[in-house]
């Protein structure tokens, strides 16, 4: 199946936020294969014996989404992003579920750097990243909201730029001086 086209993807976000069900429906299989891109990428290196896998990070995402009919849709590439946000949230309730099992399961902090950037992360620096990530969004909600779309949901410098209505430097800025404050967050180096 070819990639679908944003317009489309766009068209149908917008019949479906007008209450059009069928919509929906049709736009599921239509970003099925994007969205399980998106979850494997986040999936890769997992713990072994994980009960999450990349088709339920998708499904359980879906069922999320469809909660946020209303959701004033942009675009295609908007559309991935709440999505990413999505995923983000099962993946740290899911580890925070996974640490409160585990006898003894203190949080050891590793540092993020650009290795971390892309790749998956055990369970505790996950949820440090996330923690970080949580912090960096309260004191600077687009700098977050760059983090989550870039890490989290895979976007382009470009499809960030389109979601926050931004110039694609904006981002580039924005990403930069995030990931200095994630660090610092994370390996106590000093803020920019």
């Amino acid at each position: 199946m070819p990639e679908p086209s944003a317009p489309e993807v766009t068209r149908l976000l917008v019949a479906w936020r007008g209450g059009d069900e069928g919509a929906f429906e049709r736009l599921v299989p239509l970003v099925y294969r994007e969205l399980h891109k998106l979850a494997h990428a986040r999936m890769r290196g997992q713990p072994a014996g994980l009960t999450l896998q990349t088709t339920a990070l998708v499904h359980e995402a879906y069922v999320r989404l469809v909660d946020v009919r209303h959701m004033p849709w942009q675009n295609r590439a908007h559309f991935y992003g709440v999505c990413a946000q999505a995923m983000r949230c099962i993946l740290i309730d899911a580890a925070r579920a996974r640490l409160a099992q585990k006898r003894g399961g203190e949080a050891i902090r590793v540092p993020f750097n650009e290795a971390v950037v892309g790749s998956p992360v055990p369970d505790a620096d996950l949820l440090a990243l996330d923690e970080a990530l949580s912090e960096l969004s309260r004191a600077d909600p687009r700098r977050g909201k760059v983090v989550e779309l870039r890490y989290f949901g895979g976007l382009t410098v470009a499809e960030t730029a389109e979601v926050l209505q931004v110039s694609p430097d904006t981002v580039m800025r924005d990403w930069k001086i995030a990931k200095l404050r994630l660090l610092a967050a994370l390996g106590g180096e000093e803020k920019p």
